[in-house]
């Protein structure tokens, strides 16, 4: 039996950013956060490796609106926490 103390739980690694992005689909929102080309995160799309809001996403061109989750296997996971439009 392993007391609770004796339990490790490690910190997460938390950075926020900010990027301008063209659209709010979401393989450029992706691509943006995970730092890879949107051509890349549309393989990993198809593939089922990306998750919105805990979903298999099923296609590239799916919105993704404030709030949303976007996880990555390998790869980890982000918030989308604002969305401001410039026109």
């Amino acid at each position: 039996r392993i007391e609770l103390s004796a339990l490790h739980v490690p910190v997460p690694s938390v950075q926020e950013f900010t990027s301008l992005e063209a659209s709010l689909r979401l393989d450029a929102l992706a691509s943006a956060g995970f730092r890879m080309s949107r051509s890349k995160m549309a393989d990993l799309i198809k593939a089922g490796d990306v998750r919105v809001n805990w979903r298999p996403a099923s296609r590239s061109s799916v919105d993704v609106k404030e709030g949303d989750t976007i996880s990555c296997s390998g790869k980890g996971r982000l918030v989308i926490k604002t969305i401001t439009t410039t026109k």
